[in-house]
């Protein structure tokens, strides 16, 4: 069975379970508990707070870099993610939102950024300069750890370049040794244990319009953590007449910790006996009873790859609030909450791959029936004229609503309600 931690109750408009851990970290920091002193930093906006959660788990990993691990015998989970913060345009301020922990990232010393387009040239060049090597028990251990932050996906890479997507792949799955590719001007050129931690911004439009469903069904996006949002969590109009007037010296003190998590946990991280069984029995529940909204064929990798996703996520949470390299039960709570409070959010990330635009549209005219009815018939032909100049068009769309059950429409008073 599946139990909520205890410590932390978040309740907001976005449903998402949080937890305000009271646990207390064993060596010096100025917070307990990173994460949850950043949700409070950055939360004078009016990003949902997961996002802002995610936000900060990308800061955490992107100062952990290769230097921690999960073994699982013939591989390796590692802490980079993939977080995408998805959401229509206008409503969220996603890059606003993500760039508040990238901000503090970049302070953190040893702690690098790739480049703003990601090529094999444009990679090579930039592991090259961030090469390092650090000692865990008196072994040297080589690594070449990037931070990718983009506020347009479509800026940072692009989905029909076939092989760089199964790069990314590779990357993700943080296997050891490394990566190599034959080049004509420079002959073959390797890269030793890289690692990429990419935090990037998009649109259900641009998915649709770039992503072919061979990514979707498979490979990249099963790797992706999408944090989705459509509407706002609050409203402010004036975000700095509500900052605590503590806010530089709070920033200082995050960049700080951020920066011990940097330099202190470094080695393999084990599983408490607690963790474990509890690990044993979510994979055999996960197993048997998916959700029934994931089981169609474009989800099926990653419900494949959620439990990778939860022990990534888990290490980060862990590193949070103590430096030993062990990971609770409540660890992997939190970070399976997190997770699954993403995905009936899921479909509508990938909702307009392959639909023509007369469906889109009709998406479009139902939604404003369910965010202003009831409306009149006119209003709301008004609203999609556009699309369907035609009346017949705009009845037909209508019509197959009703009957679909999605709205209702009153004869007498001509009113499109849901």
């Amino acid at each position: 069975m599946i139990r909520p931690v205890s410590p932390w109750v978040y309740l907001g408009p976005d449903t998402t379970a949080h937890f305000l851990t009271q646990r207390r970290a064993r060596v010096p920091r100025n917070f307990p508990d990173f994460l949850s002193a950043y949700i409070k930093y950055a939360g004078v906006s009016e990003a949902p707070t997961r996002m802002h959660f995610f936000s900060g788990c990308a800061a955490v990993a992107g100062a952990l870099r290769r230097r921690v691990w999960l073994p699982m015998g013939h591989f390796r989970w590692a802490v980079n993610n993939y977080f995408i913060f998805c959401a229509p345009p206008g409503i969220v301020q996603k890059s606003t939102t993500v760039a508040i922990a990238m901000d503090l990232l970049r302070k953190v010393p040893l702690v690098n950024f790739g480049p703003e387009v990601i090529t094999w040239p444009a990679l090579v060049k930039a592991f090259a300069e961030v090469t390092e090597t650090f000692d865990v028990g008196g072994v040297p251990h080589k690594q070449c750890a990037l931070t990718l932050e983009s506020s347009e996906l479509g800026n940072l890479l692009d989905p029909q370049d076939r092989w760089m997507m199964d790069l990314l792949i590779t990357l993700w799955d943080s296997r050891e040794g490394g990566i190599s590719k034959v080049t004509k001007g420079s002959g073959s050129e390797r890269v030793i244990n890289p690692f990429i931690n990419m935090v990037a911004c998009t649109t259900p439009s641009w998915i649709a319009a770039n992503f072919p469903e061979s990514i979707i069904g498979g490979g990249f996006t099963s790797r992706c953590l999408f944090i989705y949002a459509d509407a706002k969590e609050k409203l402010l109009a004036y975000p700095i007449y509500h900052m605590p007037a503590d806010m530089a010296e709070v920033r200082q003190k995050l960049i700080e910790d951020l920066t011990h998590i940097s330099e202190v946990i470094a080695g393999p991280y084990e599983l408490s006996s607690a963790a474990r069984a509890w690990g044993e029995a979510w994979y055999e529940n996960w197993n048997k009873h998916p959700p029934r909204y994931l089981q169609e064929e474009r989800f099926l990798g990653y419900l494949d790859r959620k439990q990778t996703h939860l022990h990534k996520l888990a290490m980060i949470i862990a590193a949070s609030c103590r430096d030993e390299r062990v990971l609770m039960e409540e660890d992997l709570q939190l970070a399976e909450t997190m997770i699954s409070n993403l995905e009936p959010d899921m479909p509508k990330v990938f909702g307009k791959m392959g639909k023509t635009d007369d469906a889109v549209q009709a998406e479009r005219f139902i939604q404003f029936v369910r965010a202003n009815g009831p409306v009149s018939y006119t209003t709301a032909y008004q609203y999609v004229h556009a699309a369907f100049p035609f009346v017949r068009d705009f009845e037909g769309i209508v019509a197959g609503a009703v009957k679909a059950g999605l709205i209702q429409y009153d004869q007498d008073t001509h009113l499109l309600s849901t």
